[in-house]
């Protein structure tokens, strides 16, 4: 039995050791081990030991015991849960032993889930599924899930793509509350009886897209004048429908473009909007928004304006048809050939001005995929961009340009796309580029769109070995969405937005709300920065889905290909950096990842030569480089893994 003094010693040694505690609330971070740490809001990152780590998930914000630990470093100890993110995700179920688990696809979650038997909804081993967290391992480090939506095993057709849209977040449906809202709307207006519409019904617009185009978007006319042309491009109307105080505009922002998957659309608006009564459908009278170009010989666009209208497509051309009739191979279309020249004519001028004005952008080799009835790639063929996309794109182009100029003048608050071009960040890299590969150019204000186009166009017969085109990619930053003007420096114009493609995009159906509401001399005041930040949320998990989805695809393209015949493959180089490169197979396009972090050789990153160096090997951006399957990150985002063939690369 403890005398006095001995009881008294230990509770003064008890309360030393609690004075030097510290309970704080942290944010948990996990790692590729079991181990993690907690960020307290000061900032310090305090471990977290593996068994502590078994009661919370990456991201849960907690409370903390912070003491000191064996070898004087702070550790962490999670006393209480204050908040989990973690609701709904996706996996693949798993077996070990009798008990079946989902393994998460999130890079920050290594840990399996169990799944009790009442919550698998008749999973199986193997099958990909979407989840939501049953039970927190808060209290006892043994989390479980729920089963919400079984995909199927491998192979089933269109898991990819399904799996892919769960995982991002991408809208499929619409509440059938909205549907409704939607039905009444079209019922209830008819935008071809608005008095203030201008009748265009006589012109012979045509479209011009793909043959399986529904939701088509765009037509043109073209006619020729003393000095030039006058280019009509008639542009959907779904604002005749959906206006700016309509309960469905946040649904369209949110969902913020179509999705285009390989097998699979998920279109932007309800088809009863967009292809029943929007799209400008052959011999169907439409509402329709237009903007009236002239332009002149030289291909400036001297003036515009821009209509609420009535047209009438008079045929839907496909692109392959149209480029047959261009380049003179066939003449099925003899009877729209007015409208055909004069378009091509007004293509002509349109990019001759750009080319002498403004920067024409680099074209990337296309790759067709064709699927087989499973929705599997069955081969991939190259293709070049057509005359007849080029023509269209042009007039697009120049649609846009003037929709931006409108905007602009009547201080709308947009959305504009801006685009700064070169990173602020990494302007003194920039100067160094300059003065190490465009000397002549050192003092050339890149941050300007003359300083910016004489870069560029410096680039394109650029007198160096060193592919420098490719090199400055890393200098430069995205283009963003803008409630204020601002150039695009990709494109060299002060200032840019676009307007042809509303049944598509959500910044389109934008911009037609802000020009109406110029016509009708409101102020355009109708978009603001948060509508703007749904927007931007909207479009990054489409383009994360899309691309999850095709590099899936393509992994299972490129094991089967593998399989079939394992030798190497042709590539070329297209990104680089210290850790490895990426090779783009010549033949399909694809890409995969080759990782000399793991190569028993040590390989050194130049960035001013754009090279990786081993004492025997030598690696470039854009050079060839003939590559081998090594593997599928299948627990990951499905990137294909690849290997240089042996003697690539040697110095």
């Amino acid at each position: 039995m403890l005398d006095r003094d001995a009881l008294s010693q230990l509770r003064g040694l008890k309360k030393e050791m609690e004075s030097v505690k510290e309970r704080v609330e942290a944010v948990v971070k996990g790692t590729q081990a079991r181990y993690g740490f907690a960020v307290l809001d000061d900032g310090r990152e305090v471990f977290v030991p593996p068994d502590e780590m078994l009661k919370a998930f990456p991201g849960d914000r907690v409370r903390v015991c912070v003491r000191p630990g064996a070898d004087d470093r702070p550790v962490a100890e999670i006393e209480r849960l204050v908040d989990s993110p973690l609701g709904e995700f996706n996996g693949q179920c798993v077996r070990k032993g009798k008990a079946l688990f989902v393994r998460p696809q999130l890079a920050t979650l290594q840990r399996w889930l169990f799944l009790p038997p009442h919550a698998r909804n008749g999973v199986k081993e193997g099958d990909y599924v979407r989840c939501a967290v049953l039970r927190h391992p808060i209290r006892d480090g043994r989390p479980q899930a729920k089963v919400l939506r079984v995909f199927g095993p491998a192979g089933t057709p269109g898991l990819e793509n399904q799996f892919a849209m769960a995982r991002h977040g991408v809208r499929t449906g619409w509440e059938s509350t909205r549907e409704r809202e939607l039905s009444e709307q079209l019922k209830t207006r008819d935008p071809l009886a608005d008095s203030h519409r201008l009748d265009l019904t006589d012109l012979a617009f045509v479209s011009i897209d793909s043959a399986r185009t529904q939701d088509i978007d765009d037509a043109l006319y073209a006619e020729t004048t003393t000095d030039g042309w006058i280019l009509y491009v008639a542009i959907a109307d779904p604002t005749a429908y959906v206006g700016a105080d309509s309960p469905l505009l946040p649904v369209v922002t949110a969902r913020a473009c179509s999705a285009y998957f390989h097998g699979d659309v998920v279109p932007m608006l309800p088809e009863a909007l967009a292809q029943e009564s929007c799209a400008l459908t052959e011999d169907q009278t439409r509402p329709a928004l237009v903007c009236k170009l002239a332009v002149a010989d030289s291909g400036e666009i001297r003036d515009f304006e821009f209509h609420e209208a009535i047209v009438r497509s008079r045929a839907k051309l496909s692109y392959f048809a149209v480029d047959k009739y261009l380049s003179g191979e066939q003449d099925s279309l003899m009877s729209y050939a007015s409208p055909l020249e004069a378009l091509y004519a007004v293509y002509r001028a349109l990019a001759g001005n750009r080319e002498a004005e403004g920067l024409t952008m680099e074209e990337r080799r296309e790759h067709r995929w064709q699927l087989d009835d499973s929705g599997q790639i069955e081969q991939i063929e190259p293709g070049e961009k057509l005359n007849s996309q080029r023509l269209v794109e042009a007039c697009m182009i120049a649609a846009n340009r003037c929709a931006a100029r409108f905007l602009a003048e009547h201080n709308a608050s947009g959305p504009y796309i801006s685009h700064p071009g070169f990173r602020r960040d990494r302007s003194d890299e920039t100067r160094q580029f300059l003065e190490r590969n465009l000397p002549a150019l050192k003092e050339a204000d890149p941050h300007t769109l003359e300083g910016y186009r004489a870069i560029f166009r410096a680039l394109t017969t650029p007198e160096s070995d060193l592919p420098l085109r490719a090199m400055i990619n890393r200098l430069l930053t995205r283009a963003t969405l803008s409630t204020k003007p601002a150039p695009h420096m990709g494109m060299v114009l002060p200032v840019y937005t676009t307007c042809t493609s509303p049944l598509r995009r959500a910044v389109d159906f934008l911009v037609h709300l802000q020009l109406k509401a110029i016509l009708h001399e409101r102020k355009p005041d109708l978009v603001h920065g948060p509508t703007l930040e749904r927007v931007g949320a909207g479009l990054r998990a489409v383009r994360a889905a899309t691309a999850d989805a095709e590099r899936w695809l393509a992994a299972n393209f490129l094991e089967k290909r593998a399989a079939a015949d394992p030798a190497p493959w042709p590539a070329r180089i297209v990104h680089l950096s210290s850790s490895g490169f990426v090779a783009r197979i010549d033949a399909w396009g694809l890409e995969g990842f080759v990782d000399l972090r793991k190569d028993p050789e040590k390989f050194s990153y130049d960035k001013w030569q754009a090279t990786l160096t081993s004492k025997t090997r030598r690696f470039q951006l854009e050079a060839p480089v003939a590559v081998t399957l090594a593997g599928i990150d299948r627990e990951g985002d499905h990137l294909a893994r690849f290997l240089p063939a042996p003697g690539e690369g040697a110095l």
